[in-house]
């Protein structure tokens, strides 16, 4: 543990620069969070340094953020091993470390966190002894929960200190040297004292004292952003200087002393310390390896990705169809949705983490005639089911859930794993799931999508699709599969999405004949085929980057069984019932025995 305490402020800005050295260091090589972690590195040094790690919550909004924590905990000689099979983690997880209060890896649950936290303070008895700090950045302010919280934290007032990291001044922009100086005066112990004296001064005269009171504070604080808190009745710091140690220590003392709910907006530079990605640069946000001298990618791949291919197709759509809209949230380039935004921006919106209103807002446009697409991470979906449900299917409204990243998606684990999107989406009624295989299909299925008039979602991988010698894609239809290998084996290989590619490559390792299904649509099946294939194939192997429980082993399964054909043996290749860890995919799929070579291996064994 680095003793961050004992150090003075000149130590500490020593440190803030071997930190950011380490952490540049290491995300150059391995890839990660880069820019909004850089420019935290100051706040997370005064955290430690004024509040106590060892009784005190921590808790890091989505916690990309959080390396400084990291190499603050005993993660140092770790730290190398960031997001690597079987390193350490590139969010918060504690059982990773005792210092790590929360899995965190979605957004803007922090404050909610706090607030369950500072109530269970309160139970125990631990009001002296202890006082929740969450570190939140702009963008998560996006989302509906943080004000749920907030509400509620205006309400009761339990002590708890929130940071605002804000690096895209998304909140208010400070009105120069006048607001720096009411800010730096409003932090201050004798200005917090003066206040509650004048509060408990204005009691004794009545309603229209306080109201001349209170309005004479708000006129001072128009010139400031802290209006919207201090409205809910959460104290606000700020805006501050989020690289000012010095300042940062004071202000972040007195806010633990007010023994109140209290917001510090501290004003971040993302990237700081790294040049090439200071600023507000999107796509060093989040980064795969690159060369530290010059910023440019270490990896290249010639093959186009799935997200490139629904750009263009979508594109194409969009050209030929006005009635075409879409969304996303927060994740504009991840999706590639930005180019549609750029090109149509009357008709594509990124409405920042809210996953929850672009589902429900493009309800509304499907209701008004409209198409959308709604472009989300398969994980991130799940922020939003109440929405799917209640808002889009309920009213069988025809929106298109594009759901990017399904499957593994490697080194950002168990909180961004594409694998639950079949399992909860196929229990909607009125929702229709189906998914590409390579290039064409894809762009047959999106046209199939643009002119389909119930709900539906399909599902896509990061990175490319798995290459294949497989007969060519045939148009879209309805429920119907697609035979693409037939003989007289008594074997059956089912694919869906990129497990057809698994399929295909599985069986090139077999020195024996199978059958090969791309099944195509998930609900509803192609009954038809599946009863055929039944009277002939006994033995069926499923294929699909996607959960066991609930998922197309399932489906099918349910099938076999309501059509009561007991002599047909199915054996699932998708996920068991775990949370699938971080790492290289290839090393992830081994450790979990679906590599082509492992699979082959299987198939032998049961045959």
């Amino acid at each position: 543990m680095i003793n961050v305490k004992e150090k003075n402020i000149k130590e500490l800005e020593v440190l803030c620069q071997e930190i950011r050295e380490k952490i540049l260091k290491v995300v150059s090589k391995n890839g990660g969070h880069l820019s909004s972690t850089l420019g935290a590195t100051e706040l997370i040094v005064a955290m430690h340094k004024v509040f106590d790690i060892e009784k005190d919550p921590f808790i890091f909004d989505v916690s990309h953020q959080s390396y400084a924590h990291k190499l603050l905990t005993m993660r140092w000689e770790k730290f190398d091993t960031l997001r690597q099979f079987g390193g350490i983690c590139g969010y918060t997880k504690p059982s990773e470390s005792e210092y790590d209060y929360f899995v965190a890896g979605h957004s803007s649950t922090s404050i909610s966190l706090g607030v369950g936290a500072a109530k269970a303070i309160k139970l125990k008895g631990e009001q002296k002894a202890r006082i929740p700090v969450v570190m939140i950045g702009d963008g998560s302010m996006t989302a509906g929960m943080v004000y749920e919280a907030l509400n509620e934290l205006g309400e009761i007032k339990f002590p708890l200190v929130i940071i605002l990291n804000d690096n895209e001044m998304s909140i208010a922009k400070p009105i120069g040297a006048v607001s720096r100086m009411l800010s730096s005066a409003m932090a201050s112990p004798f200005y917090q004292k003066f206040k509650k004296h004048t509060e408990n001064f204005v009691d004794n005269f009545g309603d229209g004292a306080h109201y001349i009171a209170k309005r004479m504070e708000e006129s001072l604080k128009l010139i400031t952003p802290g209006m919207l808190f201090e409205e809910m009745g959460i104290n606000y710091i700020g805006p501050v200087d989020g690289h000012n140690l010095s300042q940062l220590i004071e202000i972040m003392q007195t806010a633990k002393n007010l023994n109140q709910p209290v917001v510090i907006h501290a004003q971040t530079l993302k990237g700081k310390g790294y040049d090439i990605a200071e600023g507000k640069e999107e796509k060093w946000h989040g980064v795969g390896p690159f060369d530290l001298s010059n910023g440019h990618s270490s990896k290249k791949s010639s093959a186009k990705s799935a997200t490139q291919i629904y750009t263009e197709a979508l594109m194409h759509l969009a050209k030929n169809n006005e009635k075409i809209v879409g969304v996303t949230a927060a994740m504009p380039s991840g999706t590639g949705l930005s180019e549609l935004i750029e090109a149509y921006p009357d008709r594509f919106w990124d409405v920042a983490i809210a996953e929850q209103h672009a589902v429900t807002s493009m309800a509304a446009l499907a209701k008004e005639g409209f198409k959308p697409f709604c472009t989300i991470y398969s994980t991130f979906l799940q922020r939003a089911y109440d929405q799917v449900i209640h808002d889009t299917c309920l009213m069988d409204l025809p929106v298109v859930f594009a759901l990017d990243r399904a499957g593994i998606v490697g080194e950002d684990g168990e909180t961004h794993q594409g694998v639950f999107d079949i399992s909860f989406l196929r229990a909607i009624p009125n929702m229709t799931l189906f998914a590409p295989r390579d290039e064409k299909s894809f762009h047959q299925a999106l046209g199939f999508a643009a002119e389909y008039q119930h709900p539906c979602s399909l599902r896509y991988p990061r990175g490319s699709f798995i290459e294949t010698n497989l007969p060519e894609s045939a148009p879209f239809e309805l429920a119907k599969s697609q035979l693409l290998r037939s003989d007289n084996s008594d074997i059956l290989f089912i694919g869906y999405g990129n497990g057809v590619g698994r399929a295909y490559e599985t069986a090139e390792l077999l020195d024996f004949e199978v059958n090969i299904l791309d099944l195509r649509f998930v609900k509803p099946l192609d009954e038809e085929m599946l009863l055929d294939m039944a009277t002939k194939h006994k033995k069926w192997f499923v294929f699909s980057d996607s959960s066991k429980m609930g998922g197309v082993g399932s489906t099918i399964l349910e099938f076999l069984s309501y059509a009561k054909i007991l002599d047909v043996e199915v054996e699932s290749f998708e996920y068991g019932d775990k949370f699938i860890t971080h790492g290289n995919t290839k090393l992830v799929e081994e450790s979990l025995g679906l590599l082509p070579q492992q699979l082959a291996l299987r198939v032998k064994e049961r045959v």
